[in-house]
């Protein structure tokens, strides 16, 4: 797929950004099955904020009551401080200024591109209409499908007219559910970089639902992090990277290695080494080691492993590695070229880096 450049002309369909945010939200399935609980968060204007978690997590609901789909149960929703959707209000979805982006893009397959992305427009003329789907288009880069149907273009360009529809009444919030999940490996990241690159120069303030932490990290200014309903922890890639909240966050962010053990005298003893703690004497200790936080060392540094399994990976090798005082084969990931072929014993020692150390049944780091 081309690289696309955005024309300067789309520059037109700019709006205003807004404030989006989401008080003490909860939501009831059925009268029974809990699927928010008391989740307060914010997107700020113009910023791209990044819904993460695994399947169930409640991100897709919280989209859904957002877009106006889905009442909340209990809790506030307010735009630019407004309220629109709280105990004595619920503004409609039509009122709201929030676009949509569904999984499967949902174009209609009878109707021209143009058409598509010029079906939303019911306020404007039909002149004016056609004037400014044409221009959503351009800013897309697809002008010249503009008479095409939907079967005519492949995954990524429907993507982006999807995209161009929704962006097309200029939405103070956009909001997209998994907007990538149907596309080939090989051009998710050219279209979520030209995705990317829409919404800034949109200027529109963006809600983005993944499950994948890789795509959050690369889109989101910001991302929230959710498991069963609850809001687990919110910040910028690198703050849920390096000081992730919980052994959950922690482990949806890098493959870890899992050990436990008490603190003593300020350490934690594991199969892998010596782990330096704050943690309080005597508490049973959750150790979390990343796959590439360890070092190939050389003498009496470090401890003695042996090599069960590797894998060539491109770039790297993963390697599985039998440690003395642990059943459980340690996962190392390593550099290719680094070991010799026929080379079984080794020996390693951590980063402290990539190295995290959690209270046992503790969501605290």
């Amino acid at each position: 797929m081309s690289s696309m450049t955005v024309p300067s002309r789309a520059t037109s369909g700019v709006t205003f950004a807004a404030r989006l945010a989401f008080e003490n939200i909860c939501h009831t399935f059925d009268g029974r099955k809990q699927t928010l609980r008391d989740v307060s968060l914010v997107a700020e204007p113009g910023e791209v904020l990044c819904l993460l978690g695994p399947s169930g997590s409640g991100k897709t609901t919280l989209l859904r009551i957002a877009a106006g789909i889905e009442p909340q149960t209990t809790g506030r929703l307010l735009l630019n401080g407004e309220e629109i959707a709280g105990p004595n209000v619920f503004m409609p979805p039509e009122r709201r200024s929030i676009g949509l982006v569904f999984q499967d893009f949902a174009l209609f397959p009878h109707l021209t591109i143009l058409e598509n992305v010029r079906f939303g427009l019911t306020a404007l003329s039909r002149d004016d209409g056609r004037k400014a789907a044409s221009i959503a288009l351009e800013r897309v880069g697809l002008e010249s499908y503009a008479d095409k149907y939907p079967h005519a273009l492949s995954g990524g360009q429907q993507q982006r007219v999807a995209l161009a529809r929704a962006l097309a009444p200029r939405p103070a919030v956009l909001l997209m559910d998994e907007p990538f999940s149907g596309l080939d490996s090989r051009l998710k990241d050219s279209v979520r970089a030209e995705t990317l690159a829409i919404l800034r120069e949109s200027r529109a303030t963006a809600i983005v639902v993944t499950h994948d932490a890789e795509e959050a990290m690369r889109m989101g200014d910001r991302i929230a992090l959710l498991k069963d309903g609850a809001l687990v922890q919110a910040g910028p890639a690198e703050e849920l990277y390096l000081r992730p909240a919980s052994l959950f966050a922690a482990g949806f962010f890098s493959e870890i290695n899992v050990f436990e053990g008490p603190v003593l005298n300020g350490y934690v003893e594991t199969p892998a080494g010596q782990v330096e703690t704050a943690l309080p004497e005597g508490t049973a200790a959750t150790v979390a080691i990343r796959l590439n936080g360890f070092d190939l060392v050389e003498g009496d540094e470090g401890v003695e492993g042996r090599i069960v399994s590797r894998r060539y990976l491109g770039a790297v090798e993963l390697l599985e590695v039998a440690l003395s005082g642990t059943e459980n084969l340690v996962r190392v990931r390593v550099r290719s070229g680094t070991l010799s072929s026929k080379g079984r014993d080794i020996r390693l020692s951590l980063r402290p880096d990539d190295v995290l150390v959690f209270e046992s049944g503790s969501e605290n780091a």
